[in-house]
């Protein structure tokens, strides 16, 4: 059972939650406050954390039991678990089921308009995994699906939407286009020859490069945005600063001729960036209010 369940860790990338998990949490503390005057309950922030883990678990089965085939060819991919045989697909598609129903159960105990929307988001997660099939836009509708985490958030505690909201919700739609990008650069050939949809196997290496650092502009100037429509402080703007400045670096050392570093500017500082992002947002709205 243990090993079994490690499988699936594996396969849905756990490690990888620390991408989304903190705008969401970001979302709607800057929702609670914004809105409400308030810090959200406990109670709000375990659901939106079950919520956030159904829908990310069910995601990331569905890509791999749709992307089953194309993962066999690929020889950075051959070895994931269905393609090499280490789950049957009836366990994954039964996991995507429980994750589907963990979502709704959440999304339930949250403001009503959670449910409402759940479609929507249910949608953007089966859209997604097709979406390479067809456009090369697929990072950016990565974007659009991942970056519901924070406009969730906000709306799992305040029942509406705000133009604070939504320009988090632009900048976490280029950020992740941007990273999700520079990882497509690992399947740059691959995805040429299989005719695979993807800025790199669109534009080539140099070009996607450049495409991700102008996604990651927006993405800076969407948090600015965001500072000057909300009553955050130079705290927060301490933190726009050291993001940035992540984000300069992991396109530092990037280079055509040079991918050697791949995986520190795709995980390391993507991962880096999503905490800081909480961690002075928190700082900000909780300990310096308090002071």
């Amino acid at each position: 059972m243990i090993r079994k369940l490690n499988i699936f860790l594996e396969m849905i990338k756990f490690e990888h939650t620390i991408f989304a998990l903190p705008f969401a949490y970001m979302g709607a503390l800057l929702g609670a406050v914004t809105m409400n005057g308030e810090l959200p309950s406990w109670a709000d922030i375990g659901w939106i954390t079950l919520a956030m883990f159904g829908a990310r678990s069910a995601a990331m089965g569905l890509n791999r039991l749709i992307d089953k085939a194309i993962d066999a060819k690929n020889p950075r991919t051959e070895k994931r678990a269905l393609p090499a045989g280490l789950l049957k697909t009836g366990e994954v598609a039964f996991f995507v089921i429980i994750s589907f129903i963990l979502l709704f159960i959440a999304a339930s105990r949250l403001d009503p308009i959670c449910l409402k929307l759940m479609p929507i988001a249910v949608f953007m997660l089966v859209i997604y995994s097709y979406s390479k099939r067809f456009t090369w836009l697929c990072h950016l509708i990565l974007g659009l699906t991942i970056g519901l985490a924070p406009l969730g958030g906000w709306v799992a505690v305040t029942g509406e939407f705000a133009a604070p909201a939504w320009i988090l919700y632009v900048g976490i739609i280029f950020w992740l286009a941007g990273f999700d990008t520079i990882y497509a650069l690992q399947d740059f050939e691959f995805d040429r020859r299989e005719r695979v949809f993807s800025i790199p196997a669109r534009f080539g290496v140099a070009g996607a490069l450049r495409l991700a650092k102008l996604f990651h502009v927006i993405t800076a100037a969407s948090f600015i945005a965001l500072y000057m429509l909300t009553d955050l402080s130079w705290l927060y703007l301490i933190g726009i600063v050291l993001s940035v400045a992540i984000l300069f670096y992991e396109h530092l050392i990037l280079k055509p001729a040079d991918m050697s570093r791949l995986q520190t500017a795709f995980f390391t500082m993507n991962g880096t960036l999503s905490i800081v992002m909480l961690a002075f947002t928190l700082l900000d709205l909780v300990v310096l209010r308090q002071w």
